[in-house]
């Protein structure tokens, strides 16, 4: 990976000084957009409170002594989603597609845990193209940010860490390191340590150094023990040997699976081809690994660094090949998209980049079928944040944790009379995101399209389908429903609000759905039961079409300026799909009342300032003290700041004015740097939690933690 950081070279002592500089260089010119808040590693590693970031551990030294579970950081940068279901069993006998991020050295806007202001920040939405995802940096132990493992697990896609030892400093690293075979294992316990407690899947070893002949068995003993140890501690986890050093100790790139780095490959779960292989190494490759041909990974630079197919907007060259070898690929540096600022804009350029990727590689993976499921089409970033159709913040924001199950939407088509998309600055039904459906169609029409594929195999018990819908005249929406029998009987069912007797033929039964307004003006419910014993829902589409009753309605034309206007033409068409949940019939949310959490409130500062007013800065906690297990989604914090005046009557305070401070992913959340007026009393912090199936807790049923003002 280093090779493809200095082009062809692989040594030359003036290249990597001129990296080095490159680096610190852009280094400096993020950290000053952040100059407010930001930090440097060192200072983001003490135990002193600060905003929460993810980080990576810089020395052998900080990995020996667990420095990292002292930091103030580490409970926040635990992942919250679990790797349970398809993420702990092993991977499918199939070719893969395994991708590595790297971008400017890490830890850009992912690394604010609890969330960043730039609705711009990268991400990605086509997991359902992904199996394994790794973040990689040049620190020596990379530690993916919980925000990229909770949506990644959330889509049945593993992580991995990166441990790389390269430059002067990887040398010495790897001296201590192999220096015995009790110090390989002890590291290789550290870091299986680290990634079982911040619930991710596995590492990425990339040993970019040159070592001696003899500290090759050392070597085979840290890779081997550490697979070992993954495995033993976290279900289905990974190790992946990157293709750098070889058995003989020398820094030599194979761009193939052969004699000189198999040795590796077999004490661990696969192996990361260098980028740079030619036509017919697949194929050699897949020979060498008999039937572990699919544990081969042959890397693919999209910066199109002396890569087959040369990368780029060229990609699928070398998938092609891949495919047609039938083995795993690799895409290293898909953020290039991002950072090389692809035209028109980014996220037309990322859909139309992963639709070659899928196009060439196709869609391999579903949605895992566990109910409840619930999605509202978040990317993790936007512009509001919406509760129940109510918009609760309207700051820009970013937080890949947030991110929700993704939908499979087709490239865009513009022959086709609708155009989707996933619509970040349309109102939201919930969180910031929602598919908008906009375009021409005529009365008798109807246009329908995929949004996910899946594997629900339904029981004797119906299954509940609830969708919010806010759309404009008479345009209204409905969801196809496609099943398929134990015996290849296929079925579908439309879900709709109203009678469709023009194209009701098409459906082998149409479900009329109870209806009801939401909180929000304009969001409609709409809710309908499925009962299909021994049938799996194999896919659910979007289906937009004319609502006959109201048809000469006149109705509201979105325009892209922001700029509404009334029109009389009965063929356009607007609706937003807010979210989808399924769950099965007797499912209910289930919030433990108020008085069942122990919160408190801990590293409380309080600064004053000559007119009165005082900021604040404190980290809540919360834990269930009743024995009942629970699994949440997230949690809302809000603030109510109660007045001297209003202290007689604080019923009447909290029932207003209450603030939106953010989310939380695990069990706290910090505050910083809080304006405080000078005539509050008290400080009320609300933590709303949210179910699984998108249901929130009623705020006056929520926990809380309420603080005193301290006087001057």
């Amino acid at each position: 990976m280093i090779r493809g950081l200095l082009g062809e070279y692989r040594n030359g002592q003036v290249l990597i000084i001129v990296r080095r500089i490159l680096s610190f260089l852009g280094g400096v010119v993020r950290i000053s957009k952040h100059q407010t808040e930001s930090m440097f590693w060192e200072t983001a590693a003490a135990t002193e409170p600060s905003v929460p970031v993810s980080y990576p551990i810089k020395t052998v030294e900080e990995l020996e002594c667990g420095s990292y579970f002292k930091s103030f950081h580490y409970p926040f940068n635990k992942a919250s989603v679990g790797n349970g279901g398809c993420c702990s069993s092993s991977l499918p006998n199939r070719r893969r597609l395994l991708v590595c991020h790297d971008m400017a050295g890490g830890y850009l806007d992912d690394k604010w845990i609890q969330g960043g202001s730039n609705p711009d920040a990268y991400a990605i939405w086509h997991w359902h193209l992904i199996d394994v995802f790794v973040y990689f940096s040049h620190s020596l132990v990379t530690l993916p940010p919980p925000s990229w493992t909770n949506t990644a697990h959330r889509h049945a896609v593993k992580v991995l860490g990166t441990f790389i030892t390269e430059w002067d400093e990887g040398r010495a690293a790897c001296d201590t390191l192999l220096s015995t075979k009790e110090t390989a294992h002890m590291y290789a316990e550290r870091l299986a340590e680290l990634a079982a407690d911040l619930g991710f899947d596995g590492w990425l070893i990339n040993m970019e150094v040159n070592l001696d002949q003899g500290q090759i068995s050392n070597l085979i003993e840290f890779v081997d023990h550490l697979t070992f140890t993954m495995h033993s501690s976290v279900p289905g986890s990974l190790v992946i040997w990157y293709d750098s050093v070889t058995v003989d100790g020398k820094l030599n790139w194979q761009d193939q699976l052969n004699e000189q780095n198999k040795p590796f490959f077999d004490i661990c779960d696969g192996i990361f081809v260098n980028y740079t292989w030619k036509e017919d190494y697949p194929r050699l490759s897949a020979a060498v690994a008999s039937d572990r041909k699919f544990d081969v990974y042959m890397g693919i630079d999209v910066f199109g660094r002396n890569t087959y197919g040369g990368g780029q907007w060229n990609v699928n060259v070398a998938l092609d090949v891949l495919r047609k070898n039938d083995v795993s690929a690799a895409i290293f540096a898909p953020g290039w998209v991002y950072e090389t600022k692809q035209p028109p804009d980014f996220e037309t350029a990322q859909n139309s980049w992963w639709g070659l990727v899928e196009k060439s590689w196709g869609v391999l993976k579903k949605l895992p079928g566990v109910l409840p499921f619930y999605t509202n089409f978040d990317q993790g970033r936007g512009y509001h944040i919406s509760v129940d159709g109510h918009i609760i913040s309207d700051a820009t924001w970013c937080n890949i944790s947030c991110q929700s199950s993704q939908p499979l939407l087709e490239s865009a088509d513009p022959t086709n009379s609708i155009q989707v998309s996933v619509d970040l600055k349309e109102e939201s039904y919930s969180g910031g995101g929602n598919i908008a459906f906009k375009g021409l169609l005529e009365e008798q029409a109807y246009f329908e399209t995929k949004i996910f594929q899946g594997e629900f195999l339904l029981s004797e018990l119906p299954i509940r389908f609830i969708y919010s819908v806010k759309s404009n005249g008479n345009s209204s929406l409905g969801l196809k429903l496609d099943f398929t029998s134990t015996d290849d009987q296929r079925a579908s069912i439309l879900l709709t609000p109203q009678a469709v007797n023009n194209f009701s033929s098409k459906f082998s039964k149409v479900i009329i759905t109870g209806e009801h307004k939401g909180f929000s003006s304009g969001w409609v419910i709409n809710e309908g039961e499925v009962a299909m014993n021994g049938y799996t829902l194999t896919e659910i589409r979007a289906v937009c079409y004319r609502s006959a009753s109201a048809f000469n309605e006149i109705g509201r034309q979105h325009r892209s300026d922001g700029n509404d206007e009334t029109v009389a033409s009965s063929s356009d068409y607007f609706a937003v799909l807010g979210h989808i949940s399924i769950k099965t019939a007797d499912y209910k949310p289930d919030f433990p009342v108020s008085s069942s959490w122990l919160v408190d409130g801990s590293y409380i500062k309080w600064t004053s300032n000559p007119l009165g007013s005082k900021t604040l800065d404190l980290k809540m906690s919360w834990k269930l003290i009743s024995g009942k297990n629970y699994l949440f989604l997230k949690y809302n914090v809000y603030l109510v700041k109660l007045s001297k005046q209003a202290s007689g009557n604080p019923g009447t305070a909290f029932e207003h004015e209450k603030e939106y401070l953010g989310v939380a992913q695990v069990n706290c959340f910090y505050v910083s740097d809080l304006k405080v007026p000078s005539d509050t009393s008290s400080l009320k912090f609300i933590i709303q939690v949210c179910g699984v199936d998108g249901t929130v807790q009623e705020l006056d049923e929520s926990p809380y933690y309420q603080l005193n003002v301290e006087g001057p």
